[in-house]
């Protein structure tokens, strides 16, 4: 299954092209052409102007999307670490010494432990059994 990656325009490679696009047409080259001709071209800095501002309306309504949602990571999550209930179980393993949790999955026949995400709060572990439709997690010190 092939999916699009439309880069989000508040990430850093994509964002920084808007402003700088903005703040080319808005002010730059219309300060040049300003110095060398005396002439104010008023529709390029409107140009620039829509530009910068259709940045920040896209920019609040995809950080108003984001805002506590699911990161990106714990979304793909599921289909970067598979887990297999016939072949592994759940195990949230903590630390004696230093409390550190970390949450993931055991192999029955070898052992194998594949660590899945660190646990800091009662939140993560909830995340943890919502991504994975676990009801309980066995703890291992």
């Amino acid at each position: 299954m092939i999916k699009n990656n439309i880069p989000k325009i508040n990430s850093i490679h994509y964002g920084g092209k808007w402003i700088c696009f903005g703040l080319l047409f808005t002010a730059v080259i219309p300060g040049i052409i300003w110095l060398l001709f005396h002439i104010f071209l008023w529709w390029l800095c409107a140009i620039g102007v829509v530009t910068l501002v259709a940045f920040l309306i896209v920019f609040l309504i995809e950080m108003w999307k984001d805002n506590s949602r699911i990161p990106y990571y714990e979304r793909t999550l599921k289909e970067k670490i598979p887990y297999d209930p016939e072949k592994q179980y759940a195990v949230l393993r903590v630390s004696i010494c230093t409390g550190e949790k970390v949450a993931g999955f055991k192999n029955y026949d070898d052992g194998h432990f594949t660590e899945v995400m660190l646990i800091r709060d009662m939140e993560d572990e909830k995340r943890f059994k919502a991504i994975y439709g676990l009801d309980e997690i066995k703890k291992e010190y």
